[in-house]
């Protein structure tokens, strides 16, 4: 596929973005998480050491709010929640709410839960590889340098690359569809991101280049990459930005990925 097919594609991924940051789904997506607390680092080690599995937590009354209930027999996680004072006046003229101590609550994960479906915008592709598109993939990392290996990954986590060991780990238990859309994820940050500062940034290109890729080896991965990438880039105008700003680092990524796929099925075509 040559670089002005990879431009178009580029441009649907954008097009999606726009259709869905400009939707309800997206409104009721920003409205859910505003519902979530965020937890401060030593609440995260907490939550991790209880439940390494847990991906998204809160009160029992949250989860009534949103229409879930904890199945009965569940075992809360512990968190350390502050026990707020009265305000008082502090040396600049402003009110504080000093600390006294902190006090144990019970929070749940939403495996824990059931009842009505929480609003995504992202979510696991749920189809096959009829293509041998994971063998393929797994074949370039390893031309790069990388080990693939499948691994069962805490917290909801796909996948993740780490330059030092040049190891790629893809979740297993997804189906291969989603597999493969994260293999082709990895292997944009294999290429393009090691000593990379900028999560977002490099979030954004590694998906931008995962769609490419797979949209090439015939995998629609729109309803999981749509939405990923205007989590980690924002809304529509912002996302189409980010992404023709950094048009050339996605394309080189999806060229190396793509070229190195057809270099090495020629043989085979050949004969």
């Amino acid at each position: 596929m040559d670089t002005t097919a990879r431009d178009r594609l580029l441009d649907t991924l954008a097009e999606g973005i726009r259709s869905l940051t400009g939707s309800d789904r997206w409104r009721s997506h920003l409205e859910l998480q505003g519902r979530f607390h965020r937890y401060s680092f030593n609440n995260v080690l907490l939550i991790g050491a209880q439940d390494p599995g847990a991906t998204r937590v809160a009160g029992f009354a949250t989860w009534k709010g949103l229409g879930r209930s904890v199945r009965k027999g569940e075992r809360a996680i512990w968190i350390l929640a502050p026990m707020v004072g009265r305000p008082v006046p502090g040396d600049d003229g402003d009110e504080r709410r000093p600390v006294h101590g902190f006090r144990p609550v019970a929070v749940f994960d939403v495996a824990q839960t059931e009842g009505e479906e929480l609003p995504e915008v992202c979510r696991n592709l749920d189809g096959d590889d009829p293509g041998a598109c994971f063998d393929a993939l797994r074949g370039r990392a390893e031309a790069l340098g990388y080990t693939v290996e499948p691994a069962e990954l805490p917290g909801g986590t796909n996948g993740d690359c780490t330059h030092g060991a040049r190891r790629i780990r893809i979740e297993s238990r997804n189906r291969p569809a989603q597999q493969v859309k994260t293999l082709a994820h990895e292997l944009a940050h294999a290429l393009l991101h090691e000593g990379a500062a900028d999560r977002a940034l490099a979030e954004l290109e590694a998906e931008s280049t995962a769609y490419v890729v797979c949209r090439s080896l015939g995998i629609d991965s729109g309803g999981y990459s749509f939405g990923y990438v205007a989590t980690w880039a924002g809304g529509g105008p912002e996302a189409t930005a980010a992404i023709s700003s950094s048009g050339a680092a996605i394309q080189r990524a999806a060229g190396v990925i793509l070229d190195g796929l057809e270099a090495a099925a020629a043989p085979s075509d050949a004969a």
